[in-house]
């Protein structure tokens, strides 16, 4: 089971690149952009878990960042993005056990999203850009990763009723 886990892993982190560098929408401000990855990531934390979804998520996010020319955010991204894997399991996870409905738990993953991506890149582009460029790009954010959410539920159905993937949700919880 941990090479199917590992295997997985590493579907997901390429899943994460390939969604984060193919569609790029750009943004003011700071010369980034928003992308459909941040659903990936989400839903790399909810089926492998904090370690292996963390990682997944962390590796694919930066993997786009590193080859795509934004190497002053690689570090930055690697963090982030692993940390709203990590979250989204445990918001997922936890909300699930009190309401038992996909939905409630899909929502709650895509809170902690929203706050860590918007927040966390927030606080790292203040010595960046200062202040103000800091604050330009927390809606650009926020739009991403609502839209992170909303693609991550779609998918979430659709994936859950794949059995290894709902094996490897049960066995991450």
């Amino acid at each position: 089971m941990k090479t199917k886990k590992l295997v997985m892993a590493a579907l997901f982190a390429a899943l994460t690149y390939v969604a984060t560098s193919i569609i790029k929408i750009p943004t003011p401000g700071t010369g980034g952009y928003i992308h459909p990855g941040d659903a990936i990531v989400i839903l790399s934390g909810i089926f492998l878990g904090p370690v292996y979804g963390g990682l997944a998520a962390a590796i694919g996010s930066m993997l786009s960042d590193l080859l795509g020319g934004y190497m002053n955010y690689v570090p930055i991204t690697f963090v982030i993005k692993g940390l709203v894997a990590i979250a989204a399991y445990y918001a997922f996870h936890a909300a699930m056990k009190v309401s038992k409905k996909m939905l409630v738990g899909m929502i709650a993953s895509g809170i902690c999203a929203i706050i860590l991506v918007a927040g966390g890149y927030f606080i790292c582009e203040i010595p960046m850009y200062g202040f103000g460029g800091a604050l330009a790009s927390v809606p650009a954010n926020i739009v991403q990763s609502f839209g992170g959410l909303l693609i991550s539920t779609v998918l979430m159905s659709i994936l859950y009723q794949v059995p290894d993937i709902k094996a490897l949700t049960a066995e991450a919880n």
